[in-house]
């Protein structure tokens, strides 16, 4: 849960068309709009609020121009660079879950914040 290191549950109904309602507290919490993610990982469903990368699409976009990229070439190589951050962001947040559950041990302040 956002903000806390408790874990709240709620057990909720799945209908006959395999439809579920989050519970109005979580979605609040979770600040969820109209769309959201959803993932399969350590045979669970996590659901998480759908961010939209356009933030990022928009850099990529401005470095490629940038870089003198245009037409279908500029097409082709935002597409690989949206690849490669998409894989960057579930790689760490990989690397967070595995933290958050105990399967690898995170770094600690020593680690982080060492002398100069």
């Amino acid at each position: 849960m956002i903000g806390s290191a408790a874990m709240e549950r709620k057990i909720i109904n799945v209908t006959g068309k395999r439809q579920i309602t989050i519970p109005l507290k979580f979605y609040n919490m979770l600040g969820m709009g109209k769309e959201i993610e959803c993932e399969l990982a350590d045979n669970a469903i996590i659901l998480r609020p759908f961010r939209n990368d356009s933030g990022f699409a928009t850099e990529i976009l401005k470095d490629l121009v940038a870089q003198g990229y245009s037409g279908n070439e500029l097409i082709e190589e935002f597409e690989k660079q949206q690849k490669n951050i998409t894989k960057a962001i579930n790689d760490i947040s990989s690397q967070a879950d595995d933290i958050a559950y105990g399967r690898k041990k995170g770094a600690g302040i020593n680690e982080v914040f060492t002398e100069v």
